[in-house]
């Protein structure tokens, strides 16, 4: 242990510690399930596959607030490239540096600190808390967050506030906070054609040649205008592959997986509908498959958004500002249950790059923020 470190400093430096890349935990869920034991959470170990879950509650009562997140992280890329050693949780200038830093290790630790100070002062709150853990946010996302939901509603623990722990903190922390997320859809798409010599194209039919009018509609579609609370539907090719590698021979196939991030202007089955459309207007022969990841949420009011503006105003002095921007978040798998539905966590300027890193003083700010908005909920 580092000296002079706050608990949630160094809670933080614990969770890095574990290299927990997606799915594996490394134990993390065990450690902050023992933790928050003694501030009497009960704790309930919910595996499916090789995905650890971890449903941690203190309390019987309604309203129950969740704090939610994943102690899974992304691989950390060529170590020899960071600064520190990914894993090493190191201290520098009042930085801390390691995968996990931000996204989102430095949430959950100050989450759970956040509940230690507030079950100590008011050990007889109104409702209930709990928290959601996943080591299945970084990867496919189905054995995580949408199981223990699942799992959940089949027994009728209906979640009332939920607060997501991703980074969301743009300048400062708490500076924005999310209180909805777009949709995302992905299409992997197999363009047939005719494999031959690149010197007898009639004997052929290059699939590359069928995609291309197709796909410069497709770039230059405007889907919609977005609106008040979401920023117009985009449409971003990931992958584009033919060929054999050879420079003589047309390829047989094409194959393109492209994404939508999408508002609540239009519904994935519109955007499905007007794909194909387009394709068939080209004479493209294809296969297509869809892949929904989450539909659009939004939390428009409610006490949740009020007590979190109340809470940040309050720690920090300043205003936060509500964002629905950036990808995806588990929080797509709560909102559709009822629940209102908020992300809030610490700079995301670094998330996912080498020398991911956060300010240790914005990791107990953002502990402070989070004992605030529990004090606005459950205290009478």
């Amino acid at each position: 242990m580092q000296n002079n470190l706050s608990d949630t400093v160094q809670l933080t430096i614990d969770l890095i510690q574990r290299d927990s890349v997606t799915p594996v935990d490394k134990g993390c869920q065990i450690m902050l399930a023992e933790r928050l034991a003694n501030s009497g959470f009960n704790a309930e170990y919910l595996r499916f596959g090789e995905v650890d879950n971890l449903w941690c509650r203190r309390g019987h009562n309604g309203p129950l607030f969740v704090f939610a997140g994943h102690t899974d992280v992304v691989p950390t890329g060529p170590v020899d490239k960071w600064s520190y050693e990914p894993f090493a949780a190191k201290i520098e200038d009042g930085i801390l540096y390691g995968r996990g830093t931000a996204d989102m290790k430095g949430s959950i630790a100050a989450m759970v600190t956040a509940c230690e100070r507030f079950v100590a002062e008011h050990p007889q709150h109104a409702g209930s808390i709990a928290f959601l853990l996943t080591s299945d946010e970084e990867g496919p996302a189905t054995d995580g967050t949408v199981k223990v939901i699942e799992t959940l509603q089949a027994r009728q623990d209906h979640i009332d506030w939920c607060v997501v722990g991703e980074p969301t903190s743009t300048d400062k922390v708490a500076d924005v906070v999310k209180n909805g997320r777009r949709g995302s859809l992905n299409g992997y798409l197999t363009v047939q054609g005719k494999q031959g010599h690149i010197a007898y194209p009639h004997l052929a039919d290059n699939p590359v040649h069928k995609l291309a009018p197709a796909l410069a509609e497709l770039c230059a579609m405007q889907w919609d205008q977005g609106n008040a609370d979401f920023p117009p539907t985009s449409f971003q090719v990931s992958n584009l592959n033919s060929g054999t590698g050879a420079t003589n021979i047309i390829p047989g196939t094409a194959e393109l997986i492209f994404n939508f991030r999408y508002s609540t202007e239009v519904t994935h089955d519109e955007l499905q509908q007007q794909v194909e459309a387009i394709l068939d207007k080209h004479g493209v022969a294809y296969q297509l498959d869809w892949v929904l990841s989450g539909k659009p949420f939004r939390t428009a009011g409610g006490k949740l958004l009020e007590a979190v503006q109340v809470a940040v105003k309050t720690v920090t002095g300043y205003e936060t500002t509500l964002s629905t921007s950036g990808g995806t978040s588990d929080g797509r798998f709560i909102a559709p249950t009822g629940a209102q539905v908020i992300e809030l966590g610490p700079l995301n300027a670094t998330i996912h790059q080498i020398d991911e890193h956060v300010s240790v003083a914005d990791l107990d700010t953002l502990s402070s923020i989070y004992q605030q908005l529990l004090t606005e909920l459950l205290v009478n």
